[in-house]
């Protein structure tokens, strides 16, 4: 009789636990229904592209399929809704006008996009909203004044001398087949850690530094996946995932660098005020800069805030810059009359390039053309995502409630062809100043626009510059004939499987 009733206490138990998670998934079954009703309501004045009825849109987006998305840009010229899964749907944009009107409020960024690169960087200038970030931009901001800037200028040319006097080393006086964007990678990473943390690795030299750029590689892969893979968006499932382990060993990584970046500063400091050494140096670098703030306002500036900071300057400074000047010299590989014409500029304005000056940077119009097409057809930041604070309403009168979150496709926006005539052409005229003039001011956005745009795209600019010069007055590039550049939508944008050039040195 006992047994009967411990089986019968049992039975009743477990038909309790049952009914119970019966319930509760009933109700998220009817509470994702509702969901993505209410997200049809809202979307049903744009029509976009089909999805499927379980993984949506998800095949345009993972597959990072570029190809595929300027067909849909090209059907849905202003915006159009992407689906990932049956219950979540961002809100896609490629027109000036649509741009213009989203980028011109203070919505917030996407916590559901945003979020997902926290593991890496922490909450910084990229990811963090309102007072906080307003807090942290003032701060920053002054490590980027034009003064500062134009003392980098030296610094850079030495960063691309070391890369090139590789190069050099490499190649003779035939062609040479050589994976440029590796290298170019180091030399962003030499540069970013001289001129914002005055800070000497030898890192183009000594591969000890190889793991540091892997690991930021690696990461933004594994990222792209996490944030495009609905099923993945749960922590307990990603957490079990092999990729979930992964992703914390790079984050580790990229972490201890940072850490031993703080460290060495503050040990400098320590180490001059024991000495009785108060002199500064004549301009503040990055970290002078987050340091002395921290110093006035501890408070408000946490050990937490520097290395979210620190770790967000070191990922968005090396790769996006690195794959800029990737990219362009790419292009002008592809087009060596354009080639030839900013060499031709640059000689007029360099002499040899034993030195750059800052005034010289500013006489390159053709180079600066070049740079800015390039910029156009190959954006390293992709697309720029917010969560709608309140109800828009767009130029041509339709509009979203708020919640919902709309993403500024920038590849769209370059490669959509009722603005750009033959988008897909390098064509650097784009950017004369007549033709300029006549261009919309959101049609061209490879670093944001409004009050979050990017706070280090005059440095990008002189780096650009700096290094396409150098390059160009040394080395002839020309494509490798079968084994053109694949752009891979990751993170940021890149090759898919390395960018491969003929370098010819020019005696």
């Amino acid at each position: 009789m006992e047994f009967a009733g411990l089986d019968t206490r049992w039975a009743r138990s477990f038909y309790l636990a049952f009914v119970f998670f019966l319930t509760l998934g009933l109700l998220q079954t009817i509470k994702l229904y509702l969901r993505r009703q209410q997200l049809l309501r809202d979307l049903r004045a744009f029509p976009g592209p089909s999805p499927h009825w379980f993984t949506g849109n998800r095949k345009l987006l993972l597959d990072g399929n570029l190809e595929e998305l300027e067909e849909v840009v090209k059907k849905y010229p202003c915006a159009f809704p992407i689906w990932l899964g049956p219950f979540q749907a961002f809100f896609y944009i490629c027109d000036p006008d649509y741009a213009r009107t989203f980028l011109s409020r203070t919505d917030p960024k996407s916590k559901y996009l945003y979020k997902f690169l926290i593991p890496l960087i922490g909450e910084g200038l990229l990811s963090l909203n309102g007072p906080m970030w307003f807090q942290h931009r003032c701060v920053i901001t002054p490590a980027f004044n034009f003064n500062i800037l134009k003392s980098h200028v030296n610094v850079l040319t030495q960063s691309v001398n070391i890369m090139l006097g590789k190069w050099e080393k490499m190649c003779g006086t035939q062609d040479t087949l050589v994976e440029v964007s590796g290298d170019i990678s180091l030399m962003t990473l030499d540069a970013l850690m001289k001129c914002t943390f005055s800070k000497e690795t030898n890192c183009q030299i000594n591969s000890s530094h190889d793991e540091y750029v892997n690991a930021i590689s690696e990461g933004s892969k594994i990222i792209f996946k996490h944030l495009y893979t609905f099923l993945l968006h749960h922590d307990m499932i990603f957490k079990f995932t092999t990729a979930y382990r992964r992703l914390q060993k790079i984050a580790n990584i990229l972490h201890q660098y940072t850490e031993l970046i703080i460290q060495d500063r503050r040990k400098s400091v320590k180490d001059k005020k024991e000495q009785g050494n108060t002199e500064k140096r004549k301009y503040q670098d990055f970290l002078d800069v987050i340091l002395s703030a921290q110093a006035e306002n501890g408070n408000s500036f946490s050990d937490t805030d520097l290395h979210s900071e620190v770790n967000t300057l070191m990922v968005a400074g090396q790769d996006t810059i690195g794959g800029g000047i990737a990219w362009l010299l790419y292009h002008l590989a592809q087009n060596p009359e354009h080639q030839e014409r900013c060499r031709e500029e640059i000689r007029g304005i360099l002499g040899d390039g034993s030195s750059i000056t800052w005034d010289q940077l500013g006489e390159m119009s053709y180079t600066t053309m070049c740079i800015k097409e390039s910029l156009r057809l190959m954006p390293t930041v992709t697309a720029i995502s917010r969560e709608l604070r309140k109800p828009i309403t767009f130029p041509d009168g339709r509009s979203l409630p708020a919640g919902m979150t709309v993403v500024l496709s920038i590849w769209g926006l370059h490669h959509n062809p009722a603005i750009w005539e033959n988008p897909k052409v390098f064509d650097p005229s784009r950017f004369s100043q007549e033709n300029y003039n006549k261009r919309h001011s959101h049609s061209f956005l490879p670093f944001s626009a409004g009050p979050r745009n990017c706070i280090g795209q005059h440095f990008a600019m002189i780096e650009l510059k700096v290094a396409i010069a150098l390059i160009l007055l040394r080395f002839r590039v020309s494509p490798h004939p079968t084994r053109p550049a694949s752009p891979s939508a990751q993170v940021l944008l890149k090759p898919k499987n390395g960018l491969h050039l003929y370098l010819k040195k020019i005696s």
